[in-house]
């Protein structure tokens, strides 16, 4: 795999898209759901420990924080410390006036929901590669006899754009490059103020953390939930944390299904029309010292209803050096909790590991 970007400068016109993870090639779950809509293969069941049914928090939904992004934007300090706390507290934040017209997300929707909706032998036009994750599949899978997520998904790097790997961009429906386009440059514009506003908060100027991550890489996993015959026996998407800086999400409007890990059981996050939904990578949680941590979430799957959800992962570039801010720490009186890594070995390592929780997170703590 190629972990160049040291070599590379960014910008270079020499410097090729990044190769990140391979993952092993499994049944398409929608074609499955289309040919036996009752059949559940043995594959996708999960225990009842796995499951953890008994720890639904569902009184806790209503207390997820709200961020107003208009008043993060114009630097309002009242908002910037519900920012800190949302941070701290939850990890997690529905955010809205955020200035993404509601065109732009219906359109963003309506055509993936087209591209699902394509005969698979169209859609496997775009499959991933065997030694990369662009495209259409599935990510994490590494093991034959691993217990499969109930989703397929579209996984495409969106930026820098010489990180771009087109043939992967699906070409139907027509206009479907261009509308990932308008959505990618919004959710940008988005995901730069909050980090912005992040930077502030953890006692820096405005600009710092942008710069640390030398050049900005986006990248969009749309995942597609098919219906599930027995929803409480599988789950769409397994627990785990986001081995990113922060990720935006745009959540499907009519089917709630992300919970996130919250006093030791599960909170259901109900979809607030309009807002993106942000939660904090394992990034911030490195460079806060463990102040913001990234949270476990996972996905749930509906008997009746398909489900889609767009996720934006922002993260920096291979070479960027990740470690605890000195400032935070002294700030804190507390020890270093975590080693230096450098970005792109820790964001593979997590790639090439199935979906588990925080486990990955453990090669940049420090044990004492």
């Amino acid at each position: 795999m190629s972990t160049d970007a040291d070599v590379n400068k960014p910008g270079s016109e020499m410097e090729e898209p990044p190769t990140y993870a391979s993952s092993l090639p499994v049944p398409n779950v929608q074609e499955m759901v289309k040919n036996n809509p009752l059949e559940v293969p043995e594959r996708y069941i999960r225990t009842t420990q796995e499951l953890e049914k008994v720890n639904c928090l569902t009184h806790l939904s209503s207390q997820i924080p709200v961020i107003d992004f208009s008043l993060l934007s114009s630097g309002n300090s009242e908002e910037l410390l519900n920012l800190d706390i949302a941070c701290k507290e939850w990890g997690f934040f529905q955010l809205i006036n955020h200035g993404i017209e509601g065109g732009v997300l219906q359109r963003m929707k309506d055509a993936t929901a087209e591209f699902f909706k394509l005969p698979i032998e169209e859609k496997e036009k775009y499959a991933m590669p065997s030694n990369d994750i662009h495209g259409y599949g599935h990510a994490y899978v590494v093991s034959e006899d691993q217990t499969l997520d109930w989703s397929d998904a579209l996984v495409l790097l969106q930026y820098p754009i010489h990180f771009r790997k087109l043939q992967f961009w699906p070409k139907t429906p027509q206009g479907f490059k261009e509308t990932i386009e308008a959505y990618s440059s919004e959710v940008k514009r988005v995901g730069e103020g909050v980090l912005s506003c992040l930077s502030m908060i953890m006692g820096m100027e405005k600009h710092v953390l942008l710069e640390w991550h030398k050049e900005l890489v986006q990248g969009l996993r749309v995942n597609y939930y098919p219906p599930c015959s027995t929803p409480e026996r599988v789950l769409g998407l397994s627990p785990h944390s986001d081995a990113d800086t922060i990720t935006l999400l745009m959540q499907d409007d009519h089917v709630c299904a992300l919970e996130i890990r919250h006093n030791g059981g599960w909170v259901p996050v109900p979809p607030l029309p309009n807002a993106l939904l942000l939660n904090v990578g394992d990034v911030i949680e490195i460079w806060s010292n463990g102040k913001y941590k990234s949270v476990e979430h996972r996905a749930m799957t509906n008997k009746n209803k398909e489900r889609t959800s767009f996720a934006t992962f922002f993260f920096p570039r291979d070479d960027v050096e990740v470690e605890p801010i000195d400032h935070i720490i002294g700030d804190a009186q507390n020890s270093k909790l975590y080693k230096k890594v450098i970005y792109g070995d820790y964001l593979r390592q997590s790639l090439k590991r199935k979906l588990d929780g925080k486990a990955h997170t453990d090669v940049a703590r420090i044990n004492e």
